[in-house]
């Protein structure tokens, strides 16, 4: 696990976006370690060639974070993450010592308007199972009301909320952003269409639990709930088109990386379709479709930094890489800058 770990002044983590979104910069490396560029990420169709397939993944962060009271008036905050049967939900609870299985929670709206999950139990990751009565109030519900469920090391909130969006966001089912693909611009998609590079679109809803720590000694111990995915007939079309030219599938974020992957046949063939992924990509992982990668700087510990260091190959010279970063002054972590590493 020491492997993954760095040291990062809080100074260097990003509090708010770039502005405008492609003024990010961007570190070039080459996972054979014979290039190490800094430049910004406006500059990204210089690096790709009109062969390439640039995978992006739509989805969209819904308002999930709730603030309502406890039975005893105490107050409480709920993100909720997934439906798990009719009007049942998975949820995360702060504080949750005092969420016991059994307890009516209230969240108040405008006037007298108000709505109630009863807790009905504890779920493995430490999460609760609540019940709201039915699916639509609990949908209406977020999104009158519900916050954007922003990561705790960002201490405030944007002015404009659809900057903790893509530009391409589409799909709602997201409890955070997938946070790579923050730096596009429609713009700069155009930019790369012009060129020739193929740009295309897959869904990955990302949970919380692609962003917890490792507490195990050996990652080879660490488990993250599946996250659900949809790789389009359209997506699987192109990538195959891509590799049958030669051209290099390059995954935006870890997430499209992680859908990927599972989605391969063991010769590289991505196949349409649904399903739910837990992967979770070690150093030592044979990636069978991916070819170039566009990504943040990851929080130390994390399965994403693990994945970052096992594409590159080498987890020595991702250390190296983050010590640049850091003595370049980099912006850290979802609002910060990027990676491309070809």
């Amino acid at each position: 696990l020491e492997d993954f770990d760095y040291q990062l002044p809080p100074e260097l983590i990003a509090q708010s976006p770039a502005e405008p979104r492609d003024r990010a910069r961007l570190m070039v490396l080459s996972r054979d370690g014979g290039r190490l560029e800094h430049a910004v990420f406006r500059d990204l169709p210089d690096y790709l060639d009109p062969a390439d397939c640039l995978v992006l993944n739509d989805t969209r962060v819904v308002p999930a974070r709730l603030f309502g009271r406890l039975p005893g008036g105490g107050r409480v905050e709920v993100l909720v993450v997934n439906r798990v049967g009719p009007g049942c939900w998975e949820a995360l609870v702060r504080p949750g010592r005092r969420v016991r299985p059994g307890a009516v929670l209230r969240f108040p709206g405008d006037g007298e308007e108000a709505l109630e999950a009863t807790v009905l139990d504890r779920t493995p990751e430490g999460g609760r199972l609540l019940t709201f009565g039915n699916d639509r109030t609990v949908v209406d519900w977020l999104n009158r009301y519900g916050r954007l469920p922003l990561p705790p090391y960002i201490h405030t909130a944007p002015a404009d909320p659809e900057r903790y969006q893509t530009v391409f966001a589409r799909v709602r089912g997201s409890v955070a952003a997938p946070t790579a693909g923050l730096h596009f611009t429609e713009e700069l998609l155009d930019r790369l269409r012009h060129k020739g590079v193929t740009v295309t679109h897959i869904t990955l809803h990302v949970g919380p639990g692609t962003f917890l720590p490792m507490r195990t000694a050996d990652p080879r111990d660490h488990r993250v709930p599946p996250e659900r995915y949809r790789v389009p007939e359209a997506a699987a079309q192109a990538i195959a088109a891509a590799r049958s030219r030669v051209g290099k599938v390059v995954a935006v974020g870890t997430t499209v990386v992680r859908a990927l992957e599972t989605a391969a046949a063991a010769d590289g063939t991505v196949r349409a379709g649904a399903g739910s992924t837990d992967l979770v990509i070690r150093p030592g992982y044979r990636f069978r479709v991916v070819e170039g990668l566009i990504t943040n700087f990851h929080l130390p510990r994390s399965t994403l930094m693990m994945l970052v260091g096992a594409f590159m190959g080498d987890h020595e010279r991702l250390r190296r890489a983050y010590a640049t970063a850091v003595a370049e002054r980099y912006r850290f972590y979802s609002f910060g800058d990027a990676m491309l590493i070809l």
